[in-house]
């Protein structure tokens, strides 16, 4: 039964909805959930009908990270494998064209708290609470540091990852982990209404600044300007940049139509 997959897809108008469904584990990773995670963001990025994906997790955890059996006698190169595939959402995050927002109830720690990090924006509830606790069992959330040192820099980083303590949701707020807190009662509410305004969007609009952010990132300064120069004039150049300024202009809604 589709209850029992533990990734679950809907589609609400113009929003994909991926539901992380082990609850009874707390959303821990596994091989299969992590594959089917990443097929889910996949599938929802080349499906022309959504404009934004939401990241939820089931129960009373958002994922507390991958689960310990994974990491028992297996080889180097076993490992290096594993490791390869637990990662994948954050490289496909990262690559996707669409908007991705994590909306996060409970627990996100170690990966569970990576992906939180790698969604290009995210909701918590007030009681929500953040990880990086591998190093207390002898690992490390190395995976997890990438897109939070790209948020918070290096010593902050350093200090979640060899300490693996935890913090609340408002200070993941004031760190810029997370976008926005909100009431427990309020969360899904909450984060449907923040990807209801994004899908009104031009989607091309939200996929020229997600590639240009994200490419920039490493570019010089003047080499970054002009980079986003290009990728705005091509935005410029698009029938739906010209809807865009004549529905404006005319006080009416615009009409995508994704050229």
């Amino acid at each position: 039964m589709t209850e029992n997959k533990p990734i679950l897809v809907e589609r609400k108008d113009h929003i994909g909805v991926i539901t992380l469904n082990r609850p009874g584990q707390m959303n821990t990773f596994t091989v299969e959930f992590a594959g089917q995670l990443n097929d889910a963001l996949v599938s929802l990025d080349a499906d022309d009908d959504i404009r934004v994906v939401v990241v939820q997790g089931a129960g009373r955890a958002f994922s507390v990270g991958i689960e310990l059996d994974c990491f028992k006698n297996r080889t180097h190169d076993e490992y290096r494998e594993l490791i390869r595939q637990m990662d994948a959402h954050n490289h496909t995050i990262a690559r996707m064209k669409k908007p991705v927002m994590a909306s996060v109830g409970g627990y996100a720690v170690a990966n569970g708290a990576g992906l939180v990090f790698a969604c290009d924006l995210a909701v918590a509830a007030e009681s929500a609470k953040f990880g990086t606790t591998a190093v207390n069992v002898g690992l490390i959330c190395l995976g997890p540091a990438v897109p939070m040192a790209r948020s918070i820099g290096r010593k902050k980083t350093l200090e979640m990852v060899l300490s693996g303590d935890m913090i609340t949701a408002a200070e993941a707020e004031r760190l810029g982990l997370i976008n926005r807190v909100v009431p427990d009662d309020a969360l899904e509410a909450e984060t449907m209404a923040w990807a209801e305004k994004l899908a009104q969007k031009s989607p091309l609009s939200l996929r020229a600044g997600k590639t240009g952010i994200y490419g920039m990132s490493d570019l010089p300064y003047h080499q970054a300007l002009d980079y986003l120069g290009e990728i705005f004039a091509a935005l410029c150049a698009t029938e739906d940049a010209q809807e865009g300024l004549s529905a404006f202009e005319e006080k009416r809604k615009p009409v995508w139509k994704l050229r």
